[in-house]
């Protein structure tokens, strides 16, 4: 099994690792801190470095336990080459404060209205927006809650992650936010879920801020009403 050194330490700049496996210009390593994209946050990008070549990391992918990592040539990578990996980190702390911002988002809307369905949503460089199934979500009430999103995030909420049992998952109310998600963790023997203390907590396999107050400044840019059960609330970052 691949070891996912993004769940371990999102903090994670530079690896060293081990290639298993290539095909094309796509490699394999034994451990990776390149986050693949997926449950709307985009994947990282950096290079890596094999017998002093310096490759460019185009796109990582997941696919059932194999992470892939799309390089724009593999020209002179074989399997067992030591490889050191370097994270582009402006824009995986970018991608960690949206996706951390997105959770504050929801939690601050459910306080609202508590049979509120997170639907989906996508997590930029720049931005990020959160689709909700909220008929009586308009603009008026979207400006409210990124205000206390605000609040939340100048309070300096400490974020966490661990495993627990699908047994113990399902013991937990709202656990799991989105029908994907529910999909995804079905045949899980162990979930992992993302805690803003006092704030939230959720199934989730993506990478965070350590602190809210990373955060710094949130905005609401846009609200798209687009019908009865699809409201979309973005926000941007300063």
């Amino acid at each position: 099994m691949i070891e996912k050194l993004y769940w371990k330490d999102a903090y994670v700049k530079e690896f060293d690792a081990t290639v298993i496996g290539v095909n094309g210009n796509v490699i394999s390593l034994d451990r990776t801190a390149f986050y693949p994209t997926g449950g709307g946050q985009l994947n990282d990008t950096g290079i890596i470095v094999v017998k002093g070549k310096e490759y460019k990391v185009t796109d990582v992918k997941k696919e059932a336990d194999e992470i892939m990592h799309f390089l724009e040539s593999a020209d002179g990578i074989t399997v067992g080459d030591m490889a050191h990996c370097v994270i582009d980190w402006e824009r995986r702390y970018s991608l960690m404060k949206y996706h951390t911002a997105i959770h504050v988002l929801s939690a601050m809307l459910a306080r609202h209205q508590s049979d509120v369905k997170f639907t989906g949503g996508m997590i930029y460089v720049d931005k990020a927006h959160g689709d909700f199934d909220c008929p009586s979500l308009n603009k008026e009430l979207a400006a409210m809650v990124v205000q206390e999103m605000q609040k939340v995030i100048s309070e300096g909420h400490e974020v966490t992650s661990r495993f627990i049992t699908h047994e113990e998952a399902i013991k937990i109310p709202n656990l799991i936010k989105t029908q994907p998600g529910e999909e995804l963790t079905k045949g899980l023997e162990k979930i992992r879920i993302v805690e803003i203390e006092g704030v939230d907590l959720q199934a989730d396999g993506g990478t965070h801020v350590h602190n809210t107050k990373e955060l710094g400044t949130v905005l609401l840019k846009k609200f798209d009403n687009k019908g009865a059960h699809r409201k979309r609330i973005e926000i941007v970052l300063s």
